[in-house]
């Protein structure tokens, strides 16, 4: 039976930490202020920010999608040997980025309502229509991304060997606790390659090569060290970056774990500053989040119509 509390878990995982790494504001925003905002009776304040907090720009939005459908190709092989085409799956995302673009357009009172519900994009909530140059060029990537997602090595380890693959949940929320935090860790997709004795970490990426993508995946390494036993030999990670085809494959060592472990609990120390209470969670005052120093970011910021009024 579902418990309002007065404040939410503690908790981390990669994307609380990079958003820490952006700006504290926007972490106490992100995870703090917006807190039963879905509730009907909770204070409009409160209900504000928790819209807020779900725009969506249109790379996340096509991000989402992306890996929405790579789940579902994979679940509808795995169930029913069927293997999704390139137009299905540029079609299916068409229909799901025309849904958030009307949704955004026509239903912003119901958003208003139910934001968790329906979609509102980022530049149709704060300009009223979507940046032409970027719409057009996200229509462009469509044509792109699901060939070299069913090009894959990864794709087709699942459908040119099944039998030699055993699969676990995909996109499945998972956590483990490391010095009494829970640690969330959420992944496209994993599977035993029975042939090679090795578990298997796919992350899809939409977008480019970033510095963090291979600590990200150390973290996934570890949770399966930590939830069955596997030793850091027997796992490869891998990115598969379906805008551009490249797939990068990592074996990692133990210092790699350990470096992933203790940037971890670094972050993990630094959220602590903004706790009054470590058991209850209860934050700091928002004001005392800092707002970053790199203004440019405030421009893409979700919260800026009430950030910049605030001290």
């Amino acid at each position: 039976m579902f418990e309002a509390k007065q404040f939410p878990e503690f908790s981390w995982s990669f994307s609380r930490h990079k958003t820490l790494m952006t700006c504290a504001r926007k972490y106490g925003y992100d995870y703090y202020a917006g807190h039963n905002g879905w509730l009907y009776d909770a204070d409009e304040s409160v209900k504000h920010v928790y819209r807020l907090k779900k725009l969506s720009n249109l790379p996340v939005a096509f991000g989402k999608i992306v890996h929405e459908l790579a789940e579902k190709a994979v679940r509808l092989f795995l169930g029913h040997g069927y293997v999704m085409s390139e137009t299905e799956l540029i079609g299916q995302a068409r229909e799901m980025l025309n849904r958030a673009y009307t949704d955004s357009r026509d239903r912003k009172p119901q958003w208003m309502q139910k934001p968790a519900r329906f979609k509102m994009l980022y530049d149709m909530y704060y300009e009223g229509e979507l940046n032409r140059m970027e719409a057009e060029e996200y229509k462009r990537r469509l044509q792109i991304v699901f060939k070299n997602l069913l090009k894959s090595g990864s794709f087709r380890d699942i459908t040119e060997r099944p039998q030699t693959m055993q699969f676990q949940q995909a996109e499945e929320f998972r956590f483990m606790a490391v010095d009494g935090v829970k640690i969330f860790v959420v992944m496209d997709l994993l599977y035993r390659d029975l042939k090679a004795d090795k578990w298997i970490i796919v992350d899809w990426k939409t977008g480019k090569e970033a510095e963090d993508d291979r600590s990200q995946l150390a973290l996934y390494a570890y949770y399966l060290m930590q939830k069955y036993g596997a030793r850091v030999e027997e796992i490869e990670i891998r990115n598969e970056y379906v805008l551009t085809g490249v797939q990068k494959s990592y074996q990692l060592e133990e210092a790699d774990i350990q470096l992933m472990l203790q940037k971890m609990k670094q972050s993990i120390h630094i959220m602590r500053r903004y706790q009054l209470d470590i058991i209850s969670n209860e934050p700091v005052e928002l004001e005392d989040f800092p707002k970053t120093e790199h203004e440019r970011r405030c421009e893409a910021c979700n919260y800026k119509e009430i950030c910049r009024v605030s001290s």
